[in-house]
């Protein structure tokens, strides 16, 4: 159903806030975390037409239907039959990297994960989202489930040992070991401090524009985003980011951020490539996640501020592992400057 959602009405109940230990004063910030940019307004020509920062978006949709070629006519959504979880879900509270993990250089440049290959498709059928915050939660916990499968197995096939993160799906503001909750135009972060994924029932539609809920690969990809953090953290590459960020000036600090996040972007694609057929992810989808996700980027910003990367990258990047779907693609902390300023 397309639409955005109206004011809080019905039976619908928020989840409670997650008990949390007194982490200090609000706001205050005692390790780093990795959030969601809002997308920003695209741009338009003197003449009104949007132009796209990497070649128009009509580029964009000649790269989207040549990358879903091999997915045929567009497939039909499921319905799960169950609500999913309505607040914070069981999962790892302990921090630091899985047993097995790297340390070091080597656990950005050579991560045990990289030599897994492709992720083992586990057949992720996603529920449509309704204009009621219930169905952006069990959409997101379904999700997570299959988030949850599937790295389990990539975990193994590495000899890492791994624990999902936990989840805070959030109708109202809180409180993270991370910092208090939501912050200005962000809708989801990671927290290493408790290895928790939080994201906005509502906030997620708000930072992407008012995108129509029939986009859902936009909202899967914020997911799969920051699922790709703690993937990173348990595997030992976000110990070695941390590293880098607190021993640069700013701009290998920035630099670090990027290889970062625009990893969790290719770990993101290589998922969602994955499970297309299943999701569905159609031709349209697709589109909409790229033009979303190229639209995130943050070239406009100051040069201390560039810490997600361009339009050209942040959209790059989750192409690149739809794509290629093998990890190894993903390992940007050898790419060459260029792909990811």
């Amino acid at each position: 159903m397309a639409g955005h959602y109206p004011p809080p009405a019905g039976p619908y109940r928020p989840p409670p806030p997650p008990a949390a230990p007194p982490y200090g004063p609000p706001g205050q910030v005692v390790h780093p975390y990795y959030y969601a940019p809002p997308r920003r307004p695209p741009q338009r020509s003197a003449g009104g037409a949007i132009v796209g920062i990497i070649g128009g978006l009509a580029a964009l949709a000649v790269i989207a239907i040549v990358g879903l070629s091999v997915l045929g006519s567009l497939a039909r959504q499921t319905t799960s039959g169950q609500t999913g979880s309505s607040g914070t879900t069981s999962g790892n509270s302990q921090t630091g990297a899985g047993v097995g993990a790297q340390s070091g250089q080597a656990a950005a440049t050579n991560n045990k994960l990289y030599a897994t290959g492709s992720l083992s498709p586990v057949g992720c059928r996603l529920p449509p989202i309704g204009p009621a915050p219930a169905s952006m939660n069990r959409f997101m916990n379904t999700l997570s489930d299959c988030l949850d499968k599937s790295w389990s197995s990539q975990f193994a096939k590495a000899g890492i040992s791994y624990a999902p993160p936990q989840r805070v799906f959030w109708l109202q503001s809180g409180r993270s070991p991370c910092g208090t909750y939501p912050a200005p135009g962000a809708s989801a972060f990671y927290c290493p401090a408790n290895n928790t994924m939080y994201v906005g029932l509502r906030n997620v539609v708000e930072t992407s524009g008012g995108e129509s809920l029939d986009h859902y690969a936009v909202f899967a990809r914020v997911i799969a985003h920051e699922y790709g953090h703690h993937v990173q953290d348990r595997s030992g590459i976000l110990e070695y980011g941390h590293e880098q960020m607190e021993q640069s000036g700013t701009a290998g600090r920035t630099e670090a951020s990027r290889r970062i996040e625009l990893q969790a972007q290719c770990l993101a694609g290589a998922f969602l490539g994955v499970e297309a057929p299943t999701l569905p992810m159609t031709r349209d989808q697709y589109v909409a996640m790229v033009i979303d996700v190229q639209g995130r980027g943050d070239e406009r910003q100051p040069v201390d501020k560039r810490d997600h990367g361009s339009g050209r990258n942040y959209a790059g990047w989750v192409i690149r592992g739809y794509q290629r779907h093998q990890l190894t693609y993903c390992n940007t902390w050898t790419a060459t400057p260029s792909m990811v300023n």
